[in-house]
């Protein structure tokens, strides 16, 4: 009981923290971002060291993270163009050549580790920020909507798939990395999350111009690739915490885990609804 209202507790206010930083201004965005960037990294980065025995900068690796999350930031806003990328790749450069110099049996396994640690978790969040600024004739825009909805329709997957799985849940979705998965919760999540987002189509236009029936069509449509490429990135870490023998990722959030338990779903669905986005954009001339 003591656990559960614990449980209850975080989850709270780690929702209210995520939406407010997510709503109340283009610049508690960039902060926490850089913030959720670094840590999940230092995180990341310290199961790497600590339970695969690597020697992967910590320090480095996860400041250059977040300093990612703050360029796309600025090249999103044009406060700064393409040269705002310059320290990322220097920092980049030095985790790499800094290894030659470090005589170790573990160097290409400490590579790998650092530089997943900027594909795995920084690109994704940082790619956060591009769902969030839109190009209009006035020039860009805080359009929040779309990065918000990514979190709705994640958090009402896992609220359909927990009511779904319990009561109809036999057939195993992924039983050799999620025993507890089954096909039932996630196809009930699926629809769960489609429902939110006619909720989402009622109340906010995926874009300009468009007609409300294709406004419901679309905001489905994200739901559904949110939904899929969440349930593949949830996946993806519960199978990095196999192999490395762990049950969380870390203990930041009481009853919840680590940061990296908390984002992962979303660091295969923030790219990939920034591709669903952008491409609708693109061939619907949005």
């Amino acid at each position: 009981m003591k656990n559960l209202i614990v449980r209850a507790i975080t989850g709270s206010v780690f929702v209210a923290v995520l939406v407010t930083g997510i709503i109340l201004s283009p610049y508690s965005l960039l902060i926490l971002f850089t913030a959720i960037t670094a840590m999940t990294v230092w995180e990341f980065t310290t199961i790497a060291n600590r339970h695969m025995q690597l020697h992967v900068n910590r320090f480095i690796t996860s400041v250059a993270a977040a300093y990612l999350n703050v360029a796309v930031w600025c090249f999103n806003t044009n406060i700064m163009g393409a040269e705002v990328f310059i320290p990322y790749l220097i920092s980049l450069i030095y985790l790499l050549v800094s290894e030659l110099y470090l005589d170790r049996k573990d160097t290409v396994q400490t590579w790998g580790m650092t530089f997943m640690a900027q594909l795995y978790i920084a690109l994704p969040l940082a790619s956060f920020n591009t769902l969030c600024f839109i190009n209009t004739p006035s020039g860009v825009s805080y359009y929040y909507w779309y990065g918000l909805s990514l979190f709705f329709f994640l958090w009402a997957s896992d609220t359909g798939a927990y009511i779904f799985g319990s009561w109809l849940g036999k057939h195993r979705l992924f039983e050799r990395i999620s025993p507890k998965k089954s096909w039932e919760g996630s196809i009930g999540g699926g629809l769960t999350a489609i429902a939110a987002s006619l909720i989402m189509a009622y109340c906010v236009p995926f874009a300009e111009g468009i007609s409300t029936g294709l406004n419901y069509g679309l905001w489905a449509g994200l739901a559904l690739v949110t939904v899929i490429m969440g349930t593949w990135g949830d996946l993806v870490e519960s199978l990095i915490k196999r192999k490395v023998g762990i049950k969380d990722s870390g203990n930041i959030l009481p009853g919840h885990g680590g940061m990296l338990d908390r984002f992962d779903s979303s660091l295969i669905a923030i790219p990939s609804a920034v591709i669903y986005i952008y491409t609708i954009m693109l061939n619907l001339n949005l």
